[in-house]
């Protein structure tokens, strides 16, 4: 009565124990692909965070970082009517219609207009009262 199930009972359990092992491989691979595709994502999220400052510019950028900062300059630069004059050793341009001085960062393009009304084509850098300069050219007096 007791020996017929006791002896398919080692074949039984040798089957099932089969079967465990091969689940618990199934799922050892399962939460190894989920990990890699945990650990990607997260990776993918921390590159795209990254900030433009840090970033390299790429081979496929359409124009090069000098390039692009002076079409920018130039884009930003405006027109500045004034007279060159020396303040301490510095010569500035004391701009006639709101009579404000700004320094210039180009001494020697503006030394020859020292005294003279000029038209200066610049960008203004307000943190430092500075005229980064373009050009300078003679105001016509008549």
């Amino acid at each position: 009565m007791f020996a017929e199930p006791l002896e398919g009972a080692p074949q039984n359990l040798k089957a099932h124990y089969k079967h465990i092992l091969e689940v618990m491989k199934i799922m050892k691979r399962l939460l190894t692909i989920f990990a890699m595709f945990a650990f990607s994502s997260l990776s993918m999220n921390l590159a795209a965070q990254q900030t433009p400052s840090t970033q390299t510019p790429s081979a496929q950028d359409p124009m090069p970082q000098a390039q692009a900062d002076a079409t920018n300059t130039q884009q930003s630069a405006r027109s500045f009517e004034g007279r060159i004059a020396k303040s301490g050793e510095k010569l500035v341009l004391r701009e006639s219609s709101t009579k404000a001085s700004y320094q210039l960062d180009d001494q020697s393009k503006a030394k020859q207009f020292q005294g003279k009304d000029v038209m200066v084509t610049a960008t203004l850098d307000s943190g430092t009262n500075t005229l980064h300069v373009v050009d300078i050219n003679a105001m016509d007096t008549k």
